[in-house]
């Protein structure tokens, strides 16, 4: 078994270097951050999952505007923190491509969609918006399920967002993709109202 990512601090240091995380990232983007139960509860969910090593991947689902994005981009921040102070793999980088992008790039540039798949860290930002099946030269792909595939086979550390609910991705994937979800990922529903006005 791949061993999995886990970070070096005990719970609370890492909810209180995620929080803060979360907030430089609210502030780059302008905007003044603002404490809920829903976002402290989804830090806390994701310090945990960090620390545990049990599931090889996250998977933030949810509304638009809540927050899901910018706790993926913290997380990534928070690596980078580590790695520059405690992790001794130097090479651990959390890289975040769009669904889209994904799709875009098993059609167009398939070293680069193979390179991407076959990351240590990846986040993947904005599930259900891709199309599920790309046509190309006749052949019918799918490149985010056979991407998500790969990573599930190999245990490789994976954040996902999305606004789709559980169910939906069911809908959208099949069983056999949601069921793989059921054992790959922890889960946080964000519940919070969008942030954006």
């Amino acid at each position: 078994m791949r061993e999995r990512f886990r970070l070096p601090y005990p719970d609370d240091q890492t909810i209180a270097i995620l929080t803060g995380c979360v907030m430089a990232e609210v502030q780059r983007r302008g905007f003044q951050y603002q404490v809920t139960t829903g976002m402290e509860q989804a830090i806390a969910a994701t310090a945990a999952w960090l620390n545990s090593g049990e599931k090889c991947g996250m998977l933030y689902c949810g509304s638009c505007g809540n927050g899901k994005t910018t706790l993926m981009r913290a997380v990534r921040n928070l690596i980078a923190y580590c790695k520059a102070k405690d992790i001794d793999d130097k090479t651990l980088t959390l890289h975040e491509v769009s669904a889209k992008e994904v799709a875009r790039l098993n059609r167009s540039d398939y070293k680069e969609y193979d390179k991407i798949s076959k990351l240590p860290m990846l986040a993947i930002d904005d599930l259900g918006l891709e199309p599920t099946e790309v046509l190309s030269y006749g052949n019918i792909l799918n490149p985010v399920i056979d991407l998500l595939t790969y990573r599930y086979d190999e245990q490789l550390f994976t954040i996902v967002t999305t606004n789709l609910e559980p169910q939906q991705i069911r809908e959208k994937y099949g069983d056999r993709i949601a069921d793989r979800f059921n054992e790959m990922f922890a889960r946080v529903v964000f519940k919070d109202k969008s942030f954006r006005r």
